[in-house]
């Protein structure tokens, strides 16, 4: 009897280039920020209390390199949260919470936030108070935030993207990234070349009569 062979390994999947922006939701108060999108999400930093959520930061992945993001809020929050992603085994697939005005007649700020993957859900974070919404990518993933805020969270948006198999070049890619990182960290800082070998500078000098001289002189 033939031996049956074991099913190929199931390929994985990574970020494609094409890139969404839906949203925000929120309110219209605070400064407009726009972190970009990218090749993944690693973790993501709230500070919220009881009434709303203070300030967000992400952690973001650029072609293997964990990139850390801006802060956008304000500097209060009597709690902060910190989710960190099995990345690149585990992405961002869903984000959800409630937006509403803390005090009437005031603009609107974002409650609450939640997070799920595909492997688990994480929050809600913040006040369960306010209009609820909720942003799900099906065949993709969420690579970057954008929104507005000011002394809190104001409004929230996304960049999503779909999911495509990772190719040969991906992999090339990454194993290039880590060999360069891994030979500037052995060379370190570039040395400063001696004084005697900087380049001369040509200068010109023009007289009151219309004639031209060049001289050269040292950088220092």
């Amino acid at each position: 009897m033939q031996q049956q062979q074991p099913p190929p390994p199931p390929r994985k999947m990574v970020a494609s280039k094409k890139l969404m922006k839906v949203g925000p939701w929120g309110g219209t108060g605070g400064n407009p920020w726009d972190d970009g999108g990218h090749t993944g999400i690693r973790g993501v930093t709230l500070s919220y209390d009881h009434r709303c959520v203070v300030s967000i930061a992400v952690q973001y992945d650029r072609s293997g390199l964990a990139v850390p993001g801006e802060r956008h809020g304000g500097a209060g929050g009597n709690h902060t949260t910190q989710i960190k992603l099995s990345f690149p085994d585990e992405h961002l697939t869903a984000v959800s919470g409630r937006y509403g005005a803390v005090a009437p007649g005031g603009s609107p700020v974002i409650r609450s936030l939640a997070f799920r993957t595909e492997r688990a859900a994480y929050g809600p974070f913040g006040a369960a108070e306010g209009t609820p919404f909720e942003f799900a990518v099906e065949g993709g993933v969420i690579v970057g935030l954008c929104g507005r805020s000011g002394w809190q969270l104001d409004a929230v948006g996304m960049y999503v993207t779909p999911l495509r198999p990772e190719k040969l070049y991906d992999k090339v890619q990454k194993l290039g990234l880590m060999a360069y990182r891994s030979v500037m960290h052995r060379l370190g800082p570039a040395p400063a070349p001696p004084q005697d070998e900087l380049p001369e500078a040509r200068v010109q000098h023009q007289h009151q009569n219309g004639s031209v001289v060049q001289t050269s002189r040292k950088n220092y």
